[in-house]
């Protein structure tokens, strides 16, 4: 939602800065995306007067000009736009100005030998459009020395805010406007809109055609004519607030209505009496039916939608978007006005179905106030006459606004039980009656009535939400939770929670690193791996390859094990514990816990071994994963069956199923298939297991003792690598256990990666390489206490064995 300062200030008698406007409005709950504020921006530049504009010495399409920016001190400006001129006036930006077209600020410099001071500005240079042909032409009159963003009228800031979906009150200016002045930063100004007087009856007859079951769907429709209307542009102040929220300005009639939409919140529509044929109606649409519509679409019709029609047929698609043929253009003379008020989960299934986006659709799904369905005909029709003329009708209306009253007994005693907050009730009541709210009562209890424009107010905590919000959350005193001897004992965590961390620390005390895929998959992913079904399609997908909700874990791992081995990681060892979807029931969402392991990553030393090069993965891998977590969650494996084979995405000759029993598989363990792994362009080895979670029988046993806690260091570990030569009966484990005793706080593992004999080593002596990882838990290690580490080892090996460090 967006609206201008001086739209606001229509609305809201203040004196508040933007600043403190905009505080307040996140305050409240109308929270600020963003404030664009062009006086601001452009304030260095000024209007300025073209004194001289002479031929660049040394340049063809270059002029040398002095201008006068105001001060009396004429300054030199080198300009390569073809209409600089002397005698004109333009828009002058001097030096240490911020360009933002060009992404530069202004220096002085010297351009082909001749110094200039300054710039002399096009539209596009000043963010203002796309025209580059030239520097802006102001009037002769335009006040030289002024503020241009003050001269052009730029100077009034757009407001941007991100409205909740309970909040269609706030959809309008005169909304946020009633909120702001509930905090007391100003006083909402109360205008009343007299009715307009009609002359005679209308002659467009209208009617609601529906069930009795479906009266909801149209409760009130009301139509006036205005006749001897001149359509022509909208008045520049009106087209200048729409352009700044974004609109593009069409003619007086559509204008009017786009206004009323955002200035009260109430969604309007005008056909060209001329186009219509007969009287309007209100009802289904039939099958087979089409509109085409002002945004040039043709939209086929169902008999779920709401439409209003004449005697040739549709016209306008209810509350969302009007038809073409009966549109208002430059040649209308007289125009129907139409107010009214629509089922608003009828206007959301409608629009979603045929993904039409507007303005009106926006509000009437989150809901119109109906009180305001006559009023606000009233409003476009007054600015309707003073803008294009004509003479009004009275009103044809058919149905009537719902009855949507309901009192809420409320105590004052509830916002201090819900919020913690001790607040006096003459301000809890001033509140409620300033955003609208009657209070009727003067004990501990009252009954407040929820205004017509608050659907959203319910209940007691609703009325609690809107005194605090405007109190502010900040005066809230935090307060630690109880914590009871009763409540210390109790479970907290259920057992799929625990068994979800479980999970997460035994794979990863396995080696596996963690990996957070997306929960949508490519519906040809989805296939493959048992899914796919239409009920897990995403109606509106983020990216055309996460169409499908993933009914495994597996094929999200693939791709991120595929994408790091792309990346120069080969050996890539991720598991992810999350959510799969076997249908949209809620039984079919399930927690499951899988891994993948590619290239080596099933042995130490990242992919170097002391036996040559490491041999990559297999089943039997995927298979220990598996039955490590297991073990890790306690579940009891003394009826766990190991059955041949698995689902169509593993190989089928090194593959397993974990059962226990043929009825109740919990999981799948083997390599990924040749035909997926060409599908999702896979290459290598890959091996994974999955397993459900929720599917586990539970452990039937407790521990005696709770497991201390996994401590981590927030520090890099740093590998160096050693080879050491010694004699050929010197076993490489006395090496790893000499290196160890060197420096235990430090060293948290040793592997042996290479074993070697031959040319360059002395007879009978071989070189056993060890990979040494040191781990810092206290600090990050210097350079020089690594060298002393290091040092360490390399003295502690020689002593214990006999070593010499290979050069």
């Amino acid at each position: 939602m967006k609206f201008t300062l001086s739209w606001l200030k229509d609305h809201l008698d203040t004196e508040a800065s933007l600043d403190t406007i905009a505080e307040t409005l996140t305050r409240i709950g109308l929270e600020v995306e963003g404030i664009e504020d062009k006086a601001a921006e452009l304030r260095s530049y000024v209007v300025a007067k073209v004194l001289t504009a002479e031929q660049h010495p040394n340049a063809d399409r270059l002029r040398v000009c002095t201008v006068d920016a105001g001060d009396g001190q004429p300054l030199q400006v080198v300009c390569g736009a073809p209409n600089a001129r002397a005698g004109m006036t333009s828009v002058f930006a001097p030096p240490g100005t911020y360009v933002p077209g060009k992404n530069i600020t202004l220096a002085v410099g010297t351009i082909r030998g001749v110094e200039s001071r300054g710039m002399l500005c096009s539209g596009a240079e000043l963010g203002l459009g796309d025209d580059h042909e030239g520097i802006l032409e102001l009037p002769e009159d335009a006040p030289v020395g002024e503020p241009y963003a003050l001269y052009a009228g730029l100077d009034d800031p757009v407001v941007e805010i991100n409205l909740t979906p309970n909040r269609p009150d706030c959809t309008s200016v005169h909304g946020i406007a009633r909120d702001l002045a509930a905090t007391g930063i100003g006083t909402l100004k109360r205008e009343p809109l007299p009715p307009v007087r009609g002359e005679g009856a209308c002659p467009v007859p209208v009617s609601l055609d529906f069930e009795p079951a479906d009266r909801g769907l149209c409760p009130i429709f009301a139509l006036r004519l205005v006749r001897g209307v001149r359509n022509g542009p909208s008045p520049a102040w009106m087209q200048a607030r729409l352009r700044a929220i974004g609109l593009r300005p069409i003619n007086a009639l559509v204008d009017i209505t786009n206004y009323v939409t955002f200035d009260r919140g109430r969604p309007l529509h005008v056909f060209d009496a001329a186009k219509v044929a007969g009287g309007l109606t209100v009802r289904r649409a039939r099958t087979g039916e089409s509109l085409k519509a002002l945004d040039g679409r043709t939209y086929a019709l169902t008999d779920d939608m709401v439409v209003i029609a004449d005697a040739r047929g549709v016209e306008s698609l209810a509350g969302i978007i009007g038809g073409e043929g009966s549109g208002c253009d430059e040649g209308t003379v007289d125009v129907l006005i139409e107010s009214a008020l629509w089922d608003p989960a009828n206007i959301a299934q409608t629009g979603r179905r045929l993904g039409v986006i507007t303005d009106a659709r926006y509000r009437f799904e989150r809901g119109v106030d109906p009180a305001y369905t006559l009023p606000g005909l009233d409003l476009a029709t007054c600015l309707v006459l003073d803008i294009c003329g004509g003479a009004p009708s009275q009103p044809a209306i058919a149905g009537e606004p719902p009855e949507t009253e309901h009192i809420i007994d409320f105590p004052w005693t509830e916002v201090r039980r819900l919020a913690g907050i001790e607040l006096s009730r003459a301000e809890m009541k001033v509140t409620l009656e300033t955003l609208g709210f009657h209070v009727a009562g003067t004990g501990d209890r009252v009954k407040v009535l929820p205004p017509s424009w608050r659907p959203d107010v319910e209940g007691k905590a609703d009325l609690v939400e809107e005194i605090i919000r405007i109190a502010g959350l900040d005066r809230i005193e935090p307060k630690p939770l109880p914590r009871t001897a009763q409540a210390v004992g109790r479970p907290v965590l259920t057992v799929i929670q625990k068994r979800t961390r479980l999970a997460k620390r035994a794979l990863a005390s396995r080696g596996l690193m963690e990996a957070l895929t997306w929960s949508f998959i490519p519906h040809a992913d989805a296939v493959l791996f048992g899914g796919g079904g239409a009920d897990l399609a995403l109606a509106n997908p983020i990216a055309s390859d996460l169409s499908d909700m993933r009914p495994s874990l597996v094929p999200g791992l693939l791709r991120a094990a595929q994408r790091n081995a792309d990346r120069g990681y080969p050996d890539a060892a991720l598991f992810e514990v999350g959510q799969c979807f076997a249908n949209d029931e809620p039984e079919g969402q399930t927690i499951r816990a899988a891994a993948t392991r590619r290239g080596s990553a099933g042995h130490a030393g990242g992919g170097r071994h002391w036996d040559g090069a490491a041999a990559t993965v297999d089943v039997f891998e995927a298979k220990a994963d598996a039955l490590a977590l297991l073990a890790a969650l306690g579940v009891p494996t003394g009826g766990l069956q190991i059955a041949a084979g698995g689902p169509a995405w593993l190989h089928p000759g090194r593959s397993g199923t974990l059962q226990f029993g043929p009825k109740n598989p919990i999981g799948h363990f083997g390599e990924v298939h040749p035909r997926v792994m060409k599908a999702l362009d896979l290459k290598g080895t890959l091996v994974a297991f999955e397993i459900t979670l929720e599917a586990l029988p539970l452990p039937k046993y407790k521990p005696t003792k709770a497991k201390p806690a996994l401590a981590l260091s927030d520090f890099q570990p740093v590998s160096r690598d050693f080879a050491f030569v010694v004699g050929r009966d010197v076993a490489a484990g006395d090496v790893v256990r000499a290196a160890q005793g060197a420096e235990r706080k430090l060293i948290a593992g040793i592997d042996v990666f290479d074993v070697y004999e031959g040319a360059g080593i002395p007879e009978g002596s071989k070189s056993v390489a060890i990979a040494v990882r040191l781990q810092p838990v206290e600090k990050t290690l210097t350079d020089a206490e690594i060298e002393a580490v290091s040092a360490r080892i390399v003295q502690e090996v020689a002593r214990k064995t006999g070593a010499t460090l290979r050069g």
